[in-house]
Parts: structure tokens; sequence; C-alpha cells
């Protein structure tokens, strides 16, 4: 177990009858070590998925014939050689949808089943609905040879498109305080640095695939099962495509076997898939994608290009900056356009940058539609200007970390330094004390110091090491998706009921929740029961995205809870005597006018008073504005901060790496569980060590094919990845704001915190140059990336005219 995790964990919470029933302070809830609620279903293998429920009688399998080309015209496909397979009971095309043949989340320009046009090679052009998975599977199969299609040349990368002009929404531009003042600050700089990079995509990689079932209801209704993020979304994008009004539509998620932004939009399709050919043959249809189809359909994290030029001092401090981030957004818009801008909003990271010009290109490619991914634009943004930070410090022979601290946000903003490039003013900053406090507790100048003995004497393997901080802004972008809402029931004999907007996907947001309403109620956590996620109980929800699953969703089950203790301290007062103000709610009982009343006892008393012990909640982030024309406004309640140092060592011969320390410090305000936050830490940086490491996508330059769709051939982290020597800490202190027990979001932002590997292999590889040479390395590191560096820094070392 992580040392720091066990030192979080109080005593008792997490093992045995005692632990469940918990001490005196246990019964609050909220600060608590507690385990994920869910966690004995997931070890006994009893955890229900959507593809482990039940199939009602009749249930039929579908699975997508795919095209197979990148770009194209579809001229046909033999529907009649489809339908005669074995246990085929009905091919669907885009003629027998029999509403809007759209699945896109913001710009309709995403078919559910292609029409005319070919855009990517995996692209669904119909769908067979058999007896069963597999007969449907082999008909669908024989897509490659049954359709008829006009082959065109694909664009498969994001310069191409870029150099063409094409793409799936208008270019972004974010500037401070206009492109010919950063011109000049550039211009007039001591030193200027000018370069190109490429960061590569990142395949979500969810072990539960995606998966729907749709059950035909009395008088047109669809029932839909579905693995999502976004119930609400799912609901309306499939009540269009069946022509009918959302009421009749309803949408189930008791839980995901991840998600990670691949379920967020990209989930719709299947989704719409099941319920047409439900609604057609009036039966329940399953559509469950194999690993394979999964990656050929859906989308994932854009890859990006960058070109940029930066103008600094002789500290290092940028003076101006011009970057153009270029993303490969796919076939269609789905998510990009607010990715992007989230992109754009996170170059700046924890980094005070007086001219900038920023410029933001979705281009449209004949792949996937990307979506999105844990961090959602952010890591890609802030991932160049730590890069322009690192080569900087080589040029001026300094240490990184002294870069990167001289370029910091103010503390307090007396110097005009604390305004971000789309005027939100960074009000709680904490990385001046968070990085100091993890420059000590890592040991990392002695660390740097031992390091450089190490590579002095060894020709062979080079150690190379980093440090990372991170600033990372929590909200929607678009003001109106802060909001949610929550119902809370508390039945006769004392136990409770939850139910949110919110969704699980094994990050343990229900747990949270849960605690949250037993700290109001002043009850054991284990008395809450969380219920799955149900457009019938709390409509026009947002996606359980941007890391606002435990801000948004615990404030309205807050609310709601509140409501319900206010009436319960109404009627103890009634009972009782003395002022409902005065009633308190802990240890599972209830204090009131000298008496402790247990809470049970009150609750059937409120009932036989006809008191209403149910009520929904609400809740609404206040203070956010966002101008898209402008790119700028508050688009952020508050920052998450963090930083982390690891130190790998790098084989040159080879270009295999090992990571073998990583200290992490992580801003999460005040914990609400810090087990589960300290397990989302872990989690986040080695799937953010993965994208900018192993995790390869390969497209075949002149088909289109994607080549790496299988765990053969695309490499995530596996457990050998991770260092013998893995130290997270909660850094102290609590959120500014009015968050839910003034916690912080932990989704997203410590996934930023794997930039400290990725540059701690650079600093191995120019470490073969004795720190001379700028390596010219791209992400994702691989070892073939990594060698070909390292002979390029030999190169350039060696060769006085390179």
């Amino acid at each position: 177990m992580n040392k720091a995790l066990h030192d979080e964990l109080r005593p008792g919470t997490s093992q045995g009858a005692d632990a469940r029933a918990g001490s005196s302070q246990g019964f609050a809830g909220v600060g608590e070590g507690r385990p994920h609620e869910s966690a004995h279903l997931h070890v006994a293998g009893e955890a229900p998925y959507v593809d482990d429920l039940p199939e009602l009688a009749g249930t039929l399998h579908a699975a997508l014939g795919l095209s197979p080309v990148a770009r194209g015209r579809l001229r046909s496909f033999d529907a009649a050689a489809v339908q005669a397979m074995p246990g085929v009971v009905a091919v669907i095309a885009a003629r027998d949808i029999p509403g809007v043949n759209d699945c896109g989340p913001v710009v309709h320009d995403d078919p559910i089943l292609a029409e005319s046009d070919l855009r990517y090679l995996g692209q669904p052009v119909f769908a067979v609905v058999a007896r069963t998975r597999l007969q449907a599977r082999r008909a669908a199969a024989l897509a490659d040879r049954l359709i008829d299609a006009e082959a065109l040349p694909p664009v498969l990368t994001p310069q191409e498109a870029h150099a063409r002009g094409d793409y799936v929404l208008p270019p972004m531009h974010m500037v401070r305080p206009d492109e010919e003042a950063t011109a000049q600050a550039i211009a007039a700089a001591p030193h200027r640095l000018a370069d190109r990079f490429f960061v590569g995509g990142q395949e979500q990689f969810y072990l539960e695939g995606q998966v729907s079932y749709a059950i035909p209801q009395e008088d047109r209704g669809m029932l839909v099962h579905c693995s999502t993020q976004h119930p609400s979304e799912m609901q309306h994008i499939v009540a269009r495509a069946l022509g009918c009004d959302s009421h009749a539509v309803r949408v189930v998620c008791r839980r995901m076997g991840g998600g990670f932004g691949g379920k967020e939009s990209q989930s719709a399709l299947f989704a719409c898939v099941a319920a047409v050919a439900a609604a057609r043959l009036g039966r329940p249809v399953k559509l469950r994608l194999d690993r394979d189809d999964d990656f050929m359909v859906t989308g994932r994290r854009h890859c990006f290009w960058y070109e940029y030029e930066a103008g600094y001092d002789d500290e290092g401090r940028l003076l101006g900056l011009d970057v153009t981030l270029v993303s490969r957004a796919g076939h269609s818009a789905d998510l990009s356009g607010p990715v992007m801008t989230r992109a754009l909003c996170h170059v700046d990271n924890t980094y005070w940058l007086p001219a900038v010009a920023a410029h933001g290109y979705s281009a449209r490619t004949n792949t996937q539609s990307n979506t999105a991914f844990r961090g959602f634009g952010g890591p890609q943004g802030a991932l160049v200007t730590e890069r322009i930070l690192d080569s900087i410090a080589r040029r001026l022979d300094r240490d990184p970390l002294d870069v990167r601290r001289a370029n910091f946000y103010d503390r307090d903003g007396s110097a005009g330094r604390n305004l971000t490039p789309y005027g939100q003013e960074v009000e709680d900053n904490v990385i001046h004390e968070l990085v100091a406090q993890l420059e000590s507790t890592s040991d990392y100048r002695s660390r740097r110091g031992h390091v450089a003995a190490f590579n002095a004497a060894s020709p062979v393997l080079k150690r190379g090491i980093a440090v990372a901080p991170v600033k990372f802004g929590i909200s929607f972008n678009l003001a109106h998706l802060n909001q949610a809402g929550a119902l809370v029931h508390v039945y006769a004999d004392g136990s409770i009921l939850v139910n949110h907007g919110g969704t699980e996907m094994g990050q343990g947001l229900n747990t949270k929740v849960a605690q949250v309403v037993a700290h109001e109620l002043g009850v054991a956590a284990t008395r809450v029961r969380s219920s799955a996620t149900d457009t019938d109980k709390v409509a026009n929800t947002s996606a359980t995205a941007a890391s606002t699953g435990a801000d948004l969703n615990g404030k309205a089950a807050q609310d709601a809870a509140r409501r319900i203790r206010d009436r319960l301290a109404e009627c103890a007062s009634r009972l009782y005597g003395g002022p409902p103000e005065a009633v308190r709610f802990a240890d599972e009982q209830v204090f009131v006018a000298d008496r402790r009343v247990p809470f049970c006892e009150l609750v059937a008393q409120a009932y036989l008073q006809r008191v209403q012990l149910w009520s929904d909640g609400f809740y609404a982030t206040p203070g956010l504005s966002w101008d898209r024309d402008t790119m700028t406004g508050r688009p952020f309640f508050y920052f998450a901060y963090g930083a982390a140092v690891s130190e790998v060592v790098v084989d040159t011969l080879t270009g295999e790496w090992k990571l073998v320390r990583a200290d992490i410090l992580h801003d999460v305000g005040r914990s609400l569980n810090p087990a589960i936050d300290i397990g989302q830490i872990e989690g986040a940086f080695i799937q953010g060590m993965g994208w900018l490491t192993s995790e390869e996508l390969v497209w075949d330059p002149k088909s289109g094919r994607l080549a790496t769709h299988a765990p053969s051939t695309y490499k995530i982290p596996t457990a050998n990845d991770c260092p013998p020597m893995l130290d997270i800490r909660l850094f102290g202190g609590e959120n500014r704001e009015d968050s839910i027990h003034r916690s912080k979001a932990v989704g997203e932002p410590p996934l930023l915190l794997a930039f400290s590997v990725f540059f701690a292999i650079r600093d191995a590889i120019s470490a073969v140059g004795d720190h001379r040479v700028d390596p010219p390395l791209d992400a994702p590191a691989t070892p073939e990336r990594i060698l070909a560096a390292v002979t390029a820094v030999q190169r350039a070392t060696t060769d006085p005219c390179p």
C-alpha cells in the first residue's frame, strides 16, 4: 500500500464489521478514507454492468458493418447478402432511422449510419440484427466485400489538414494584449526560441467496452441501459433518432467499467442503433462492441501538433509567446471545439504570460472523430509551454525548476502577474508553497546532483529527473452545464437512498455523495445507498466530466439532505421543545432540548407527523462567465494544483527506459475521501505516463486503417510500469471557494503530473550530450523515438557542422 495512503486512512474505516459500524467520528462520513461503495461487489465479480443484466426473452443482438475505406463515396451495399446470413433478423441502414440520422453532441455533422460520404475506415454503414451476437458479428464482417465504394485519397494528419485549411470548426484565437505587441515582445527579447512539437492521441481503453441494451416499452416508449457518462444527452439523441419526445425515452446507467471521457458523447451512436432496431422490431436489442471494433469506430484523445516562437530573458522568464495548436479532430466536430477551448485556457499552466498569441485549429481528418479524454485538452495545452520552459532552461544552463519558478504566477497578484490570458484572476495560487514543500520532501536538489554523478560514470545508462507543476481549471467552459440535481429519500426505518445526475465509472462518485448525505443527517455512511443514474429521476443533467462530478452532484445532494434535516429539526422541536436551529444531528443521534433521540426514532415519529421525508436538491456553480467570441471570462470556479518529481533511467543503446521513483504532492482541498483521492491521483499519473510514453496510435498512410487497434499493438501501462518508489501526499489546506466541504476536484488534474516522466526522459537523453543539445523528442516517447533522439543528440555533439 502507498505509505501516504496508509497514513491517511483512519484506523477501523476499511476493515471488518466494527469498521462498518464506525467510530463516533466515523458517523460524519466526510473526510474519511472509506472504501468504494461497490468494492465488495467488484472483488467478488458481483457488480453488474450493462452486459451482465439478465436478457429478456426474445432479445436480439446487433453488430455494425464498417466502411472499408477511409474516404470515399458509398455507392451501395448488398443488404440481401447480409440478410441471407444465418440467424439474421434485420439489416438497418440510414434510411431506416425514423428520425434524424445524427448523433453529434454540439454540431449536427455526425451521422449514426453513413448515407453517401464515407469519412473514415471503420465508420458504421449498416447494422445487423441477429438472434445471437456471434451471428450478428459474422454477418457484419461481410462489410469489406459487400460495400461498393469509390475510394478517394484520405487526409490523415493534422499537419496536412492544416495546410489545406480544412477544419471542423472555425479557428480560435486567444491573444493578450494583441498580436502585434506579442510579436514585438518576442523580437525585442534578449533570447528567442522557435520549434515544432507533436504529441499523439490516446485510447481510453475502458475495461468495459461500448454497450447499450434497448428495451421497447408501452406506448412507443424506450428503455435504454447504456454505459454512458451522459444519460441525459443519450436520452435526447435517442429521442431525436426515433422521432419522439424525450419523455418517451428512459436511459439508465448503474455503473460503467471505466469511461475516461470516451463515453461522454460517443456512446450515443450505439444507444441510437440499439434503440432504432428495438423500435423497428418490437424486441429488445443489445449492441456490445468487440474491442477491435471499439478501436475502429470510436474516437479518443486528440493528438496535437504545435509551432511556437518564444522570447525570454536571462533568467528564463517568458516575455512573449506565439503558439499554434492544431488538433486531429477527425471526421466531425464532436467535442473538438470545447477541447480546443480548454487547451487554449491551459497554455499558461502555472505561468504568467505577459504577451501571448495562441491560435487553435481543429483539423478535419479521415480518422475517427476524436472526443473527450481525461483532461479534455488541458494536458495538450499545458504540455507545449512546459516543453518551451524545459528547452529554455537547457539553453541557459539553468535548473529547469528554477526557470519554471521564475515564471510562476504571483502569490497575491500585487505585481500584476496573476491574470490569465483569458482574463481570469488567479486568486487561489498555492503553487509556490506546494512546489517548495515537494522540493524538500522529494530531496530534489541532492538527487539532481546524484543523477549528474551517475551519468558522468555511466556511458550507456543515463538517468534523468524533472519537476512538473500543475494548475488546472475546474468547471465546464459552458456556464449552463455547471448545474446538477439530486433526490434524497429517508425511509420510515431510517435508511436513506440518494439518486443524482452523476454517473459512477469507478471513480467513487457515489461513495463521496453518500458520505455527503450521511454527514448532513449525522448518520453512518453505511446507512446511505446510491441508486442508478436514471433520466426518469433527475432530468436534464450534465455529463459526469470536467472533474465536476463530486462538486456538482455533492452540492445538489447536500441541498436535498439539508431540506430533510431542516424538516426533521422542526419536527423534533415540536415534539421535544427547543428552537429548531438548536437541534443537532450527529453519531446516529438527534440532540434536542437536552435529549438524545435515535435518528431512526425521530424519522418514525416524523412519518407519523406527516413530515415530508424526501426532497430534491439543486446546485448551480456561481460566478461563471465565458465569451467564446473574445475568448475571455471566468470559465473556472477555482484551480486545482499539484506537482510531481520523477526520476528515470534510459538505456541509450535500445531506447528502453524505466521510472524508478515518483514523488507527488497534490492539492485536493479538504478531501472528502483521502483513500479515493489518492487512488485517483495514482491512476491519473500512470495513465498520463502511458499517454506520453508507450501508447502510440498508428494509421496506415495509404489505406487510413488504424493499425494499433488491440492490446497486442496498443500498449497501455501495466503494473510492471509502476515505479518501485511512488510517494503520493495530499497538500494541506482547503478550497477558498465554497465547494462541497471545501474540497477540490481530483479526476483530471493529476494526469498532468505525468509531464514529469516525459521531461525526466528528455533530461536523461540530454545527458548524452552533457546537456548542450536540446533533444528533439516528440510524444509518446517510445523506445524508437528515444533512440532517435539519443542519436540526434550524439550527432549534434560530435558534428561541428550539423
